[in-house]
């Protein structure tokens, strides 16, 4: 995928483009309405989807205390756009400068961009701009004055319960990844990049895939069955994964590590790329008396994950 990073790359582009604009965190249903309707709206008069998506989250920089854990680090929110079937995406920086500037500015510098803006697709209740003063009747008429159409997407509601990325971070935060699936329309994963560690997984007989997550919101601590997903290969493998502070070994972090064991392989992946999405939790994270104690338990961890994954596999069909 084709990342810009700045408003006047859109210039480049020679076709018309619909924009779908929002912070995208978590890519749910209600995100997937915006993103899908300008997808439909480009392949009528044969033109580019462009999604255009901000870092960091604009509440970092507005309402720093009170920042939600990212769901889609950028990444990861990449990572999913591509999937969907999106060629190029818009990641805006956003910064104090970004937030002071007024929305009728910010979108009239994106019509002046490139004069083939067809349309802009944004949530029915989204704003934006100095103040959150821009809003979807003002799209409309910044659209009149400069040739687009401003298309409104109204909030998916699934059991009369607005889909959001609050609710979802909710469910994953307890653990609940049936109701974060029903909310985001996919299962819920985590990206990360495989780190050299410290191999002591291969020194007891189970070596692991050591991520550095890219994801904030996580899950409890603990150990899981897991599906992992290769970019490089795009192949789907199973395992078993430790997340926590790994209490057994005397250098203790305070950040959650991933830890994934991959049942049935034995290839490098230094630097490569998972994608990982947690099929059931297998146990709580412990503190074992000695490393042959916490072997043993991993080969019974190990085993349980092999019958999880036989029923998982059994009941998707």
């Amino acid at each position: 995928m084709q990342v810009l990073s700045a408003v006047s790359e859109l210039s480049r582009i020679r076709a018309p483009i619909v924009l779908a604009i929002g912070v995208f965190d978590g890519i749910h249903l209600g995100h997937q309405s915006v993103l899908r309707r300008a997808m439909a709206e480009a392949a009528q008069i044969g033109g580019v989807a462009i999604p255009l998506t901000f870092d960091p989250h604009p509440a970092r920089i507005l309402n720093p205390d009170h920042a939600p854990l990212l769901l889609t680090a950028p990444e990861h929110k990449i990572h999913l756009l591509s999937k969907m079937g999106f060629g190029q995406a818009l990641v805006l920086p956003f910064d104090s400068s970004v937030a002071a500037t007024e929305a009728s500015d910010f979108v009239t510098a994106l019509a002046q961009s490139n004069h083939r803006l067809a349309a802009i697709c944004v949530g029915a209740r989204w704003s934006f701009g100095k103040g959150r003063k821009g809003n979807v009747e003002l799209l409309k008429t910044l659209g009149g004055l400069h040739g687009f159409n401003a298309i409104g997407i109204e909030e998916t509601t699934l059991n009369e319960e607005v889909v959001s990325s609050t609710r979802v971070r909710q469910a994953v935060a307890v653990g609940d990844f049936d109701r974060a699936e029903t909310l985001l329309g996919r299962p819920y994963t985590v990206l990360g990049s495989v780190v050299e560690g410290k191999k002591l997984g291969r020194t007891l007989g189970f070596p692991t895939a050591n991520l550095r997550i890219f994801n904030e919101q996580l899950p409890p601590s603990g150990v899981y069955a897991v599906r992992a997903r290769r970019l490089s290969t795009d192949s789907e493998l199973t395992g078993v994964a430790n997340l926590g502070v790994r209490p057994t070994l005397a250098e203790i972090t305070t950040s959650p590590t991933l830890e994934v064991h991959i049942i049935d392989f034995h290839e490098e992946c230094y630097g490569e790329s998972f994608e990982v999405s947690f099929v059931s939790i297998l146990r709580q994270e412990a503190r074992f008396p000695d490393l042959e104690s916490l072997r043993n338990q991993i080969e019974q961890d190990k085993s349980h994950a092999i019958r999880v994954h036989a029923a998982y596999a059994d009941l998707r069909g």
